[in-house]
């Protein structure tokens, strides 16, 4: 394992040792005590839309083994567990606010704060009421202020004990990726659709902002999800556009808007045929970028990016991985992804943990008023089995996990503020497009019995969270 060992680390006093999930992914109960249709409970039933016919029906069964699960976050000895609210849930058909979906993340927080684990609360993690994408969903400007009163309404039940409030969680996935390569729900390939679901989301995440400011929340924040553009040949002025041109999307039309109230111009200028500017109002701008006291970072791996096709009849060990935007999506449009000769995961994502240090160090040199930050999503998926003994020793997940946790170690001696640590995810659960096929927990489920086993990742992350001291 190259770079810093993360198990004889001298991790910072108070460093935030957490594990995460979403709702949609692990809760199940998807039409129970007055929950209606998300996004995904809808676009799961469209013929091919998810791999195998699986739908977030059941999933985990979070909602009825909820206790069980955080007498099992608290054996691990997580200092806090990132979940996510459902919209779908706290406001079926965004109506009137249904008490029996709110009832049950009062429990889950007081659960949490009797184990002694800090609450991170995520407003949005995709599951948009399947009721809004019908009049219009995130391409309608109206549904930035329905999330403010969403907003309002979870934080009128848990805001006296939830102090972490996450507005978004990775928003390029459910604008970009949801909107116009319709992977994701509601499955739509609509490009300007797309930008104006970005926009209008940047809003929600303004308002939402705003009201939790007014309302007294301690820490507010977002969840990005950012990558390293690196062209795949840096003497190539084809290849250094195309880098540039997926930085600008990926990365700082995000960044930016929140961290310096502007949109990148040479973003503007790659989607100037959308009429982009057009969507944004007098005003929007001083609200996206609203003070934020935390950035969450969600990475996984590298894109190594080329503007150049492949070549015909290149060997499959060779093609582009595949990712969660193996569609085109706007501002993409003419790019490649060759595969580097790295490892890969169950994704056939690169694994490269260098990658999540760079890109730590470099947001803290580029954006000088950036907030604390901490690395709210990171993890992999590998086709693991239980052993003949009983246990999951997925040694492939394991050394992912130290190497990653070595790279943000080394972040922390080059100056990045990081904060802490959520490894992606706590379960193995329903993996949106890819169904139940691919596992990322660190706690294996039998999908038939929902009997969870810790696996060796789940083990060897906790012995490095006991030996790190806790806040004083």
């Amino acid at each position: 394992m190259a770079g810093t060992d993360p198990r004889e680390y001298a991790w910072p006093n108070g460093f935030l040792w957490g594990s995460a999930t979403a709702a949609a992914q692990i809760e199940g109960a998807a039409h129970e005590d007055g929950k209606e249709d998300s996004i995904w409970d809808f676009y799961a039933r469209v013929p091919g839309a998810v791999a195998n016919g699986d739908t977030p029906e059941v999933a985990v069964d979070h909602y009825h083994r909820m206790p069980e699960d955080v007498r099992l976050m608290e054996r691990l000895g997580l200092s806090s567990y990132r979940f996510s609210t459902s919209w779908a849930r706290v406001k079926p058909g965004d109506r009137a606010v249904n008490p029996a979906g709110l009832d049950f993340y009062s429990r889950l927080v007081d659960e949490l704060l009797e184990a002694g684990i800090l609450p991170w609360l995520t407003l949005y993690h995709w599951d948009l009421p399947q009721a809004v994408e019908e009049r219009g969903g995130w391409a309608a400007r109206d549904t930035a202020y329905r999330f403010r009163d969403y907003a309002a309404a979870v934080h009128d039940a848990l805001g006296d004990r939830v102090t972490h409030w996450t507005t978004f969680n990775e928003p390029l996935c459910s604008s970009l990726i949801g909107y116009a390569a319709g992977e994701h729900a509601p499955g739509r390939r609509e490009p300007r659709a797309a930008l104006a679901a970005l926009h209008h989301q940047h809003l929600a995440h303004g308002l939402a902002t705003g009201l939790l400011r007014e309302r007294g929340a301690e820490r507010i924040g977002i969840t990005l999800n950012l990558t390293n553009a690196v062209p795949n040949d840096p003497a190539d002025p084809v290849d250094r556009e195309a880098a540039r041109r997926l930085d600008a999307i990926w990365n700082r039309a995000f960044l930016e808007p929140l961290l310096l109230g502007a949109y990148p111009e040479d973003f503007l200028q790659d989607v100037r045929e959308h009429d982009f500017e057009a969507l944004i109002e007098r005003g929007d701008l001083e609200t996206i970028a609203a003070p934020i006291d935390f950035l969450g970072v969600n990475h996984y791996h590298d894109d190594n990016v080329s503007g150049h096709p492949l070549p015909p009849g290149t060997p499959p060990g060779l093609r582009p991985a595949p990712r969660p935007t193996g569609s085109p999506f706007v501002g993409s449009e003419h790019l490649t992804f060759p595969r580097r000769d790295l490892p890969v995961t169950a994704m056939g994502w690169e694994v490269h943990p260098d990658g999540l240090r760079r890109l730590l160090v470099r947001l803290g040199r580029e954006y000088p008023t950036l907030p604390p930050l901490y690395v709210t999503e990171n993890g992999a998926a590998y086709d693991d089995e239980v052993a003949a003994d009983g246990g999951v020793h997925d040694s492939d997940r394991t050394a992912y996990l130290l190497a990653h946790l070595g790279a943000v170690a080394d972040a922390l001696e080059e100056g990045a503020d990081v904060r802490g640590y959520f490894v992606w995810s706590l379960l193995d659960n329903f993996e949106w497009a890819w169904g139940y096929g691919k596992r990322f927990g660190i706690v294996r489920v039998d999908y038939q019995t929902q009997l969870r086993t810790p696996k060796d990742s789940a083990l060897e992350y906790a012995r490095i969270i006991g030996r790190v001291p806790a806040e004083t």
